[in-house]
């Protein structure tokens, strides 16, 4: 997908995801709005030659050309103790569906995978200040619990900071985005149509939101 403006390429020694030009997700805003629709991701990091990865809920905002992920670690995680001190990977994927050769019109076929991901690169900033601490909280509940954000404003201030010092709040500037989209581009009018078809027929959830990405790809 490239970079956000202004952004840096990431190190050589990170892995970059594999695509193929016809799976490629080029669209910054598109990429964004899948990020906030699948929001809880896989944070990976390097300590010394092993990767070590945490599955955690994200806010995404965009500020002008910036896209910038929120999230916190447990203050026990040794993940929290090294995440400022590189380039961290986060990876956003959901809706995935087998696709079996019965769909194709030839017989000389074989099975695949239809998905979408984004990788982001970035690096983390930690958040030490506690009324920054709790804006992050706060901005975290009114995401995913808005409901819980009354019973939240009652709890005492002292219980509050208590639970901001066992975790580590931290912001990441992204600074280069990969996004795929495989959803049979590569195959003809005729199969897609056909996935598609049995796919909106389908019990399976996964295979109903791939249908409908699919469909919007046409």
């Amino acid at each position: 997908m490239g970079s956000p403006s202004g952004a840096k390429t990431v190190a050589a020694n990170f892995i970059i995801m594999y695509t193929p030009k016809h799976f490629e997700l080029t669209d910054v805003a598109e990429a964004v709005a899948f990020m906030k629709q699948y929001s809880f991701a896989t944070l990976i990091n390097v300590n010394g030659n092993i990767p070590e990865a945490t599955h955690l809920p994200f806010l995404i905002k965009q500020e002008g050309e910036q896209v910038i992920l929120s999230s916190h670690l447990a203050r026990a995680n040794p993940q929290a103790e090294y995440i400022a001190k590189g380039t961290s990977l986060i990876i956003f994927t959901e809706p995935h569906a087998y696709i079996a050769p019965t769909h194709y019109e030839k017989e000389l076929n074989v099975p695949t995978w239809n998905y979408i991901a984004i990788h982001a690169y970035g690096e983390a900033k930690i958040v030490t200040d506690e009324v920054a601490q709790l804006k992050a909280l706060e901005e975290m509940i009114a995401s995913y619990d808005a409901a819980y954000l009354q019973q939240w404003a009652g709890l005492p201030i002292d219980y509050k900071l208590k639970l901001c010092k066992a975790i580590v709040v931290f912001n990441i500037t992204v600074t280069d985005l990969q996004g795929k989209k495989k959803l049979s581009q590569n195959r003809n009018d005729a199969d897609r149509e056909s996935i598609i078809k049995a796919f909106s027929q389908s019990k399976d959830f996964n295979e109903q939101v791939i249908g409908e990405y699919m469909r919007k790809e046409k």
